[in-house]
């Protein structure tokens, strides 16, 4: 069984474009080609170790926080800053700091240097964070446009900071870290930026199941459907997004799952289908694969549901959007292989899904061809009558026949490719279409196949088609 990934939650921001010339665009390769001959020469350790020196000479720490946002930038750079004290000088430098323009130096020498693991790391060991929740602080209720800038800038660093796995377990602390506890009371902030950074946050801290199952016992999905209920009717994307990426991660533990759909979590989540936003689909499509996954009560409720499936059989043609398309179609697969309920079964089909799930089985992933043969497969056993026409328009036939040609194919896609076979030849008229193909010289060398699981099947499938051939 293929473990589940969680992606770090990224802060989602829209793109800009920016024109340039192409003499600047030729400024700053030259540029770039200056910055890295300084670090090849070693230029960080002595400007790292004369900010140590000098750190009370505005003069000599201001060049210092310049020549470090130029080199800062190079990825070559990083580990070479890794390598000095360039952490724990710049959280003094910042812990002493007044004027907005100085703090605000400082913190964009820190955003990319955050980027390297082990830099974040050592900033966290350093105390950034308790420091940055300090700004936050001052900052939140602030009227003037640079009190916004500074909040935004501390919060999304202290989001950057728990992309690294070594750091964001350290400031977890087993649920008891003060910086986890802060982020809690920022879901439900007045402030949009620290609802938005409090859902990232939170999407970050539940990157592993030991730390999911113990923020579900804490209440914080109670918290998080609050902010979505919110966000409905305003429609804050950016928010939406953290917070069904949160959703997400937290619905993974097999414990979580009943716990979390008692609490109402599909029913909140199914309130942003209307939303035309991709990355908001996107992650609501995620968040109810991972909801109903072995949850059969709950993929019955979904998988019946007229308005989602007419949602996912509009999104399972969004070409537009790849990752729409392919979550709805594994939503789609996911509401019948655990339902197992023929009343899902006839809602999709009826609704014209099986085009889909048989479009779904020549995907170039091997995981969503599997998950769509196994979903066919429940269809041809459940309710082969109703599905035989849309099996036959869909070309099942021809596209398993295909992929046991293909001699590339996946042990686990030609065992279950056979099985569907066996499923439909109760279909005279598929029954006739398997007759007109070679299946028996396909499923003949298969019974020589390398993985025994593969040649048994092969060899049960060659006495059917034998015996009903």
């Amino acid at each position: 069984m293929c473990a589940l990934m969680r992606k770090p939650a990224d802060l989602w921001l829209s793109g800009r474009r920016r024109r340039v010339s192409v003499w600047m665009a030729a400024d700053e390769c030259s540029a770039e080609s200056l910055q890295a001959q300084l670090v090849s020469l070693g230029v960080i350790p002595t400007l790292v170790k004369l900010l140590s020196v000098q750190s009370h000479n505005a003069a000599v720490t201001e060049m210092c926080l310049v020549a470090f946002t130029s080199l800062a930038e190079l990825e070559s750079s990083k580990e070479q800053f890794a390598s000095t004290d360039i952490a724990g000088e710049l959280v003094k430098l910042l812990q002493r700091q007044v004027e907005h323009e100085k703090k605000e130096m400082i913190l964009e020498v820190l955003a990319p240097l955050a980027e390297n693991d082990r830099i974040k790391l050592q900033l966290v060991e350093a105390g950034l964070v308790e420091c940055l929740l300090e700004l936050v602080e001052q900052t939140v209720d602030g009227e003037l446009e640079e009190d916004a800038v500074e909040l935004k800038t501390a919060s999304d660093l202290i989001v950057q900071l728990l992309l690294g796995d070594e750091s964001m377990q350290k400031l977890f602390e087993g649920g008891a870290g003060c910086v986890f506890q802060k982020v809690l009371s920022w879901v439900p902030s007045h402030s949009h930026q620290l609802q938005l950074a409090g859902a990232l946050a939170i999407a970050n801290f539940s990157r592993n199941d030991a730390n999911c199952i113990l923020m579900v016992e804490t209440g914080i999905v109670q918290k998080l459907l609050a902010s979505l209920e919110r966000h409905v009717v305003d429609g804050n994307v950016t928010v939406q997004h953290a917070a069904l990426s949160a959703v997400r991660n937290l619905a993974i533990p097999v414990v979580n799952k009943s716990k979390m759909l008692s609490m109402g979590t599909a029913d909140v989540v199914l309130k942003l289908l209307p939303s035309e936003m991709p990355v908001v689909q996107f992650k609501l499509l995620g968040a109810l694969r991972m909801l109903i996954d072995t949850q059969a009560q709950a993929a019955e409720q979904l998988g019946t549901n007229p308005v989602l499936v007419q949602r996912l059989l509009e999104w399972c043609d969004a070409k537009d959007h790849a990752g729409v398309m392919g979550e709805s179609n594994r939503l789609l697969s996911a509401l019948i292989r655990h339902s197992k309920s023929k009343d899902v079964v006839r809602t999709i089909v009826q609704g014209g899904g099986v085009k889909h799930l048989v479009a779904m089985s020549t995907n170039e992933h091997v995981i969503m061809q599997n998950e769509s043969l196994v979903a066919l497969g429940v269809i041809a056993a459940l309710d082969l009558d109703v599905a035989e026409g849309d099996f036959e328009r869909s070309g099942l036939v021809q596209v398993l026949h295909r992929l046991l040609s293909d001699e590339h194919s996946a042990p686990e896609i030609q065992y279950n490719s056979m099985i569907l076979v066996c499923s439909i030849m109760g279909s005279e008229p598929l029954h006739r279409a398997v007759r007109n193909l070679p299946f028996l010289d396909l499923v003949a060398k298969l019974r020589a196949h390398e993985n025994q699981t593969v040649a048994r099947q092969a060899s049960l499938t060659e006495q059917r088609l034998t015996v009903q051939g």
